[in-house]
């Protein structure tokens, strides 16, 4: 029995501009992105515009897993077109790539949708900042915390839930000098208290989280 020929990448690229339903384009979009090649990616930014969410995850779950090579294409998206912005959250939050920080920034303070600041949020705290010089890893650490600091007010308890994940993460990032290491740690620790406080955070999942949290970090 002969083996079908594989399909050469620009092949899969065609069958997702060439999808004609929902389900298809699904198809083809999830087989695209299971080739995690970086000559992929703009594709599967483009998928992000579409009206399909199932597609458009499966695009994310495909830049994710191209990486930092997927990250120009993302931010060369137009702000103007929110649900492709949303999704394009996502997909940096998940890649950690140090140049989608001001994204991440802008989503948790102005992002409608509290799905979106939840992702930013837990992008936040997952930057990989092992890559930077001390003074540019110090600045990134610093504007993080600045903006899960503001977040943790957030409006929605997803959000604030989030913000302690995020919170967590980067009291566990690339290490600090000790006098800034400290520093850092208190801060973060001084927001986590606050968010295990019931007069001041009223939903008891998120005040379990910041204790469990402030546990494993004290």
């Amino acid at each position: 029995m002969t083996t079908p020929p594989i399909p050469s990448l620009e092949a899969l690229k065609e069958a997702v501009q060439q999808a004609d339903s929902a389900e298809t384009l699904l198809r083809a979009v999830a087989t695209l992105a299971a080739t995690a090649d970086p000559a992929a990616a703009d594709t599967l930014v483009d998928v992000l515009r579409f009206n399909n969410p199932g597609a458009a995850v499966a695009a994310v779950e495909g830049l994710i897993a191209i990486g930092t090579s997927a990250v120009p294409a993302l931010l060369d998206l137009d702000a103007s077109n929110y649900g492709a912005r949303a999704w394009a959250v996502r997909a940096l939050a998940g890649i950690g790539a140090v140049e989608g920080l001001g994204v991440l920034e802008e989503a948790l303070a102005t992002d409608v949708g509290p799905s979106v600041r939840r992702a930013a949020a837990r992008g936040l705290g997952q930057l990989k900042l092992d890559t930077l010089v001390p003074e540019e890893r110090a600045l990134t650490r610093e504007r993080c915390l600045m903006a899960l600091e503001a977040g943790a007010t957030d409006g929605e308890w997803v959000v604030r839930y989030a913000v302690v994940v995020g919170l967590e993460a980067l009291a566990q990032s690339a290490p600090a000098p000790a006098a800034q290491q400290a520093a850092i740690r208190e801060r973060i620790c001084t927001c986590l208290s606050r968010l295990t406080d019931a007069a001041q955070e009223d939903t008891p999942v998120v005040r379990l989280r910041a204790t469990q949290a402030l546990e494993r970090l004290i």
